[in-house]
């Protein structure tokens, strides 16, 4: 067995002030690397600014990331820091910034390399050095290696090769509350592929299946608030926080699956939000599953069944009726996506695979 988790995490209230000194020394001059809107509204941006300006540290910020981030922005991010001359990266958000974050290190350290090296085998893993502030309950990009870019040549999301772990991770509660529930569902539908996916998988292991048995069990504490049976307590934030980032360190070991192989087409084609797409499949993933270990990981998640975990699905993401042709466009690419089918751990075949997806 292998395990491998070099990021320093921090997951408590106020941890970007608390840490503050460790941040600043990743550097001299930062780039701030956020989305839009979401980094402001939480007032996660506004602490960074905070703590930097405390320190001395001047910074330069990219706000234009999108949702399902594009090559086209990671390079222009790589621009405005590479003349602005900053040393170190810090990302604020939800997956989007996280993984272009990465890719934006990675191509700050190597100036001379155009949009082709993203994607250069073999792969180098050296990067500028990353701070990490998740402000979704979804990714688990904080503490992965991977980053998830959008190639439009390809009509499709694609894993770039290199790895890049970030150096640091403040996990902060706090930036969830403002954050609206459908925001929540559908992250968390996310953490919840990533956990199982990783539970099964050809990859696992017990050091995986660790993450995996204590993110599923703290998971299922805030199912009430996301069917909106409740109003969400602090506690609730930290533990949809926590079984997020438990998440990230579970596929850090295993990777994901053929859920999040076949959820790319309806995010590319139909503007489907990530976890929900993802969630679109995980009921058909887990019946070809052993009987085994359906039963363990949906207990461990608080459900009866897998067509008890249908209907969770279909209460906080809905279901919506999927095009016959992008369901076809989904199975057909991922026969080609021998990385995912490699992680599922049962025999895959066309049938299955249609099977899968509802076909």
């Amino acid at each position: 067995m292998f395990f491998k988790m070099p990021v320093t995490v921090y997951s408590e209230p106020n941890c970007i002030r608390n840490h503050s000194d460790l941040i600043c020394s990743l550097g001299t001059k930062a780039l701030l690397v956020t989305g839009r809107h979401s980094a402001k509204k939480c007032g996660a941006l506004q602490d960074v600014c905070d703590v930097l300006a405390a320190h001395q540290i001047p910074y330069v910020h990219f706000d234009e990331i999108e949702e399902n981030p594009s090559v086209e922005s990671v390079l222009k991010g790589r621009e405005l820091g590479a003349s602005a001359g900053v040393d170190f990266v810090i990302a604020i958000g939800g997956g989007s910034p996280l993984d272009a974050a990465k890719a934006i290190a990675l191509l700050l350290r190597y100036p001379e390399k155009g949009r082709e090296f993203l994607y250069e085998l073999p792969p180098r893993h050296n990067s500028f050095p990353l701070a990490t502030i998740p402000t979704t309950c979804g990714t688990g990009s904080e503490v992965t290696a991977y980053s998830v870019l959008t190639v439009h040549e390809k009509q499709t999301k694609v894993t770039i090769p290199h790895r890049i772990f970030p150096q640091i991770s403040l996990v902060d509660p706090k930036y969830l509350k403002n954050a609206p529930l459908s925001l929540l569902q559908n992250t968390a539908m996310d953490a919840l592929g990533h956990l199982l996916e990783s539970g099964i998988n050809s990859a696992a292991t017990e050091f995986s299946r660790m993450f995996v048995k204590e993110g599923l069990s703290i998971w299922q504490k805030s199912k009430p608030v996301l069917l909106g049976l409740q109003e969400p307590a602090e506690e609730d934030f930290f533990n949809l926080m926590n079984a997020s980032t438990l998440a990230g360190m579970a596929i850090s070991h295993t990777g994901t699956s053929l859920p999040h192989g076949l959820s790319y087409c309806l995010t590319y084609d139909l503007g489907m939000a990530h976890g929900k797409a993802v969630g679109y499949f995980l009921g058909g993933y887990l019946r070809h599953a052993s009987q085994a270990e359906q039963d363990a990981l949906l207990s461990l998640a608080g459900f009866q069944d897998v067509a008890d975990l249908e209907q969770f699905y279909e209460k906080t993401c809905g279901k919506d009726t999927i095009p016959t042709e992008i369901l076809e466009k989904s199975v057909d690419a991922l026969l080609k996506n021998t990385a995912k089918q490699k992680c599922c751990p049962y025999p895959i075949s066309p049938e299955i695979l249609r099977s899968i997806a509802g076909l």
